[in-house]
C-alpha cells in the first residue's frame, strides 16, 4: 500500500508541475526534473506530454535532456556501479578497473546492460582514497581492486540477482 501512495504522490507532483506551467521561460528544466523523479528517467511519453503542454518541440526538449548530464533517457540498472576517477584511484589503476567493468558487462560509462541489471557511471571521488582503486555498487564499497577481483564482484552480483529471480519464480 505504501508504494501506491508514494507513486500517487509522485504522479500528482509531476501533473501539478505541468498544470502550474504558465509558459514562463526556464520552466523546462523543473518539468524534466519532475518527470525524471517520477519515472526514474525521462521516457519518450513524458517528452511528448511535456511538448504538448509547453509547446516546445520534442527535438528541442531532447536537446536539453542530452545537454545536461543529470538527465537520463533510460532507466537505471538494479545495480548502479560508480567507478571512482579521483586522483588516488587514477594513480592506482582506476582506468584499468573501469575498462575491466566495461569488458565484463559489455557496456560503456553511462550505459545500462540489456538485462537491466547494471548501470556504469564514473564519479569524481568516492572518498575512500586509502582503498584505491574503488567502486561502489549501490551502497556497497569495494576497494583495493584488481581486474580479477572486480570481475568476481560483478559475477557475484549477477549470481545474486539470478538466485533472487529463481526463488521468486519457485514461490509463485
Amino acid at each position: 500500500m505504501k508504494g501506491v501512495i508514494k507513486t500517487a504522490a509522485k504522479n500528482e507532483s509531476f501533473s501539478y508541475r505541468l498544470w502550474k506551467y504558465e509558459g514562463a521561460p526556464g520552466e523546462l528544466i523543473p518539468l524534466l526534473q519532475s518527470a525524471q523523479e517520477h519515472f526514474g528517467y525521462i521516457p519518450r511519453r513524458a517528452i511528448n506530454y511535456i511538448a504538448g503542454v509547453t509547446g516546445i518541440s520534442e527535438s528541442d526538449i531532447y536537446g536539453v535532456i542530452t545537454f545536461y548530464s543529470q538527465f537520463r533517457l533510460q532507466p537505471m540498472g538494479k545495480y548502479v556501479i560508480r567507478a571512482c576517477a579521483g586522483t588516488a584511484c587514477h594513480v592506482s589503476g582506476a582506468k584499468l578497473i573501469r575498462e575491466t567493468i566495461e569488458d565484463e558487462l559489455g557496456i560503456e560509462v553511462g550505459d545500462t546492460t540489456e538485462d537491466g541489471l547494471f548501470t556504469l557511471n564514473t564519479v569524481a571521488c568516492i572518498g575512500c582514497c586509502s582503498l584505491a582503486p574503488v567502486i561502489m555498487i549501490n551502497n556497497d564499497t569495494h576497494g583495493r581492486l584488481t581486474p580479477a577481483s572486480v570481475r568476481k564482484i560483478i559475477r557475484n552480483y549477477r549470481k545474486k540477482a539470478v538466485e533472487k529471480t529463481d526463488s521468486i519464480a519457485s514461490t509463485s
